[in-house]
């Protein structure tokens, strides 16, 4: 395990906490919408860190044609299952060299808030060196009382409980953020770092990357639409 992150539950755990069972249980919220409403019907997507196919399913339910990259084999076994359809890369983001463009690329779940700033710029430059020129990426960011509104809970139509219980500054702008998702028949927890970024260093790390603001997508910020920088 990462230092800094833990997992607890059934079934196999990543080394930054995630549970491999809980994440092929969760639903997509309103996240396919936003991004089908940012991008070009049937586009190309890199979905960077897809995880168990959350988003992945939907996005291909909808017309696109999807590459899902994850560091987790446990993860993408879960997105293979669902068929020929979907190319899946096993790598980590910040490393990943494909020596191709997409239209479309993604980096959801919040990771652009990665604690180490060489992950983050990583992630970054891989989105920048992926993506057509003419073609954008998607950010999600966290919201602005992320780390403050707790603890707080959503009940999901599924019928499960994700409840962010703390978030504990350790130093240098990180917080360690503990979650736990609550079913009939289970429960998880995750522990992890995630660095709190006001809107000026966000933008200020897409424009070192090579990417700059095309429009916030979202009223509260949490979606970014980029466009590279040619």
């Amino acid at each position: 395990m990462r230092e800094g992150y833990a997992g607890t539950g059934p079934g196999a755990i990543t080394p930054d906490g995630c549970a491999v069972d809980l994440y092929a249980r969760l639903r997509p919220g309103d996240e396919p919408e936003v991004i089908a409403g940012a991008v070009p019907p049937g586009a190309h997507i890199l979905e960077l860190g897809s995880g168990a196919g959350r988003l992945t399913r939907p996005l291909v339910e909808r017309g696109f044609t999807v590459t899902a990259v994850d560091e987790s084999a446990e993860m993408l076994a879960h997105v293979e299952a669902m068929g020929a359809t979907v190319r899946t890369v096993r790598s980590p983001i910040e490393s990943l060299d494909l020596g191709e463009t997409f239209d479309v690329v993604l980096l959801a779940s919040f990771l652009v808030h990665s604690p180490e700033h060489s992950v983050r710029d990583g992630m970054l430059r891989a989105c920048r060196s992926h993506v057509k020129d003419d073609g954008c990426v998607l950010i999600q960011r966290e919201g602005a009382d992320y780390h403050t509104n707790l603890p707080r809970e959503r009940v999901d139509p599924a019928g499960y409980t994700v409840r962010i219980e703390s978030a504990t500054p350790v130093g240098d702008g990180v917080n360690s953020v503990h979650a736990r998702y609550i079913w009939p028949d289970a429960t998880w927890t995750q522990t992890f770092l995630a660095r709190v970024l006001s809107k000026e260093e966000f933008e200020g790390h897409l424009t070192r990357a090579g990417l700059a603001v095309d429009r916030y997508l979202t009223d509260d910020g949490i979606w970014v639409r980029a466009r590279p920088v040619t």
